[in-house]
């Protein structure tokens, strides 16, 4: 099976070769990849190398120019390190860019603290009427990605995974998708967080919700699916508790318990497996069936 990247690089070349109004902006990330898009396209594939405050700068400009730019790199250079040059070249001047990322919260440890980025969504929440997917397979990803790309002129995060499910869902941007039923509560899984929710759900009577897409939050869907119970648990590949207040908005009129689990805030220095970080956080699957059953008894 490809992976997220390898999608996003397949889809954004042929979307290149079909519209001239598309332009990619890289900082050396995944330049290779773009090689031959980059040939057939020189004007439209411009890569800044490691100036991750230019990348935001010059999407920006392209969007002023009437062109629909997508900037790409790791989630921690695309996000948190260049934020100033997104809420004021994009967000400020009100244009609009889709900003794809790699390497989420843990996917490479090897590259140490610089390359991991729990707080991204957090981060982006702190800024209005962004869209932001969270696919959990290549499938969702090209998808979401071709959604994005045509989504007028809003600002869009596409936040890519090396850790992804091994099948994927049917998926209708900004509506959560019904994967098991239950009573007793609903279990929300956020993009590659799937597989291990179903794992460590199975024989407990819940609802299983799947979001591949977090902003804007799917208030409806999760109020229809908890029927009597308000019991919710948000699974999330990023920082805990970063949908914590969508979710306690949307039942804000009726009691309800909310356990948030994700990424915790507090640092890890170890390098290890994406597998590892996983079950550091308490996010494997034999980690969450103790949590969640436990926060439900």
């Amino acid at each position: 099976m490809d992976t997220m990247r390898d999608r996003f690089v397949d889809v954004t070349s042929r979307l290149l070769d079909e519209d001239p109004r598309l332009a990619v902006v890289l900082a050396d990330i995944t330049a290779a990849a773009f090689e031959p898009a980059q040939q057939r396209h020189p004007d439209r594939v411009v890569n800044v190398g490691i100036r991750e405050q230019l990348l935001i700068g010059a999407a920006g400009g392209l969007a002023l120019s009437g062109m629909r730019p997508i900037a790409h790199t790791f989630a921690s250079f695309l996000i948190e390190r260049p934020f100033e040059q997104v809420k004021l070249d994009l967000v400020h001047q009100g244009v609009g860019a889709v900003l794809v990322s790699a390497a989420g919260s843990y996917d490479w440890p090897a590259g140490g603290r610089t390359h991991m980025s729990p707080g991204d969504v957090a981060l982006l929440d702190t800024l209005p009427d962004w869209t932001v997917h969270v696919p959990g397979h290549p499938d969702e990803a090209e998808q979401l990605l071709r959604h994005a790309y045509a989504d007028g002129d809003r600002n869009v995060y596409v936040r890519l995974s090396a850790h992804q499910n091994a099948a994927p869902v049917a998926v209708g941007p900004g509506r959560f998708a019904t994967v098991r039923t239950g009573t007793r509560g609903v279990v929300l899984a956020v993009g590659p967080m799937l597989d291990a929710v179903l794992a460590a759900t199975e024989g407990l009577n819940v609802t299983v919700l799947y979001a591949a897409t977090v902003r804007p939050f799917d208030a409806a869907g999760l109020r229809t699916a908890l029927g009597g119970r308000a019991d919710v648990v948000l699974v999330e590949p990023y920082l805990a508790g970063t949908s914590a207040n969508e979710a306690h908005a949307a039942l804000a009129d009726r009691p309800h318990r909310v356990l948030a689990l994700g990424v915790p805030r507090e640092e890890h220095r170890h390098y290890g497996s994406i597998a590892e970080h996983l079950a550091a956080y308490g996010l494997d699957a034999s980690s969450l069936k103790e949590r969640i059953a436990a926060f439900l008894r």
